[in-house]
């Protein structure tokens, strides 16, 4: 596997690379159910956490009404789409 360091963008070949437990990069969008919706069109597939009340979405909302969902890329990472409440 080759990794891109971007202080440096030399690549370098590493043995292998663990997907990171926790949100690597997250995406804000207007309507979070038309954006879950359109990336389950695609075939991909969101998460779900026992330890968080999500809708049949996958869709989690904060005590601050925010709405977040997760899912991952091929590789393993986690990755999330977020809508926020207007303030």
């Amino acid at each position: 596997m080759l990794v891109y360091r971007s202080a440096t963008a030399i690549p370098e070949r590493v043995p292998s690379v663990q997907p990171a437990s926790y949100t690597v990069h997250g995406w804000q969008v207007e309507n979070i159910v038309d954006g879950v919706a359109g990336l389950v069109a695609k075939d991909v597939q969101f998460q779900f956490f026992d330890h968080l009340p999500q809708d049949q979405y996958g869709i989690w909302t904060t005590p601050d009404g925010h709405k977040i969902a997760w899912f991952t890329d091929p590789c393993g990472n986690i990755l999330s789409l977020t809508q926020y409440t207007e303030t």
